[in-house]
């Protein structure tokens, strides 16, 4: 798989061991797992967040494992309002941190093209999440309307 908008290939990086059970020494309380999923949400914490808190504070290591499900396929299932899709939302965000910075440095041509490739990834997504029914069809990217968006 190469990256999208670069000459690399993007193959680095580790990955998670293969395991089909939860560990032993693991929270596995399917219940208690998924009202805290909840309670994250309700919080305002992201699905990634949400999954390093319960690493990290609550000792699930994969809350797949556990579930058998994603994070956001749980939120779904209880039918827990999330908005916008997570990754779209972060593409949104930078999009507005670049905005915010070119209105100080009109000249920063480097970031200029940066935002454009920025708005070019959150279209084909959108155009992606349209198709799946997950964003309304009518849906569409402003970049006047975009702090109303994201805040």
């Amino acid at each position: 798989m190469s990256r999208m908008h670069s000459r690399g290939k993007g193959k680095s990086g580790s990955n998670k061991p293969h395991s089909k059970t939860s560990p032993e020494w693991s929270n596995s309380d399917k219940k208690e797992i998924e009202e805290t999923i909840v309670q994250l949400s309700k919080q305002g914490h992201s699905n990634a967040m949400i999954g390093s808190i319960l690493r990290d504070k609550h000792g699930v290591p994969d809350v797949r494992l556990v579930t058998g499900e994603r994070i956001s396929q749980t939120l779904s299932r209880l039918n827990v309002e999330t908005g916008y899709p997570e990754d779209l939302m972060s593409l949104m965000r930078r999009a507005l941190r670049l905005i915010d910075h070119l209105a100080q440095n009109g000249k920063d041509v480097h970031n200029r093209r940066q935002l454009e490739l920025c708005e070019s990834k959150i279209r084909r997504l959108s155009r992606y999440y349209k198709q799946n029914d997950v964003l309304g069809s009518d849906w569409t990217y402003k970049r006047d309307q975009l702090r109303l968006m994201v805040e």
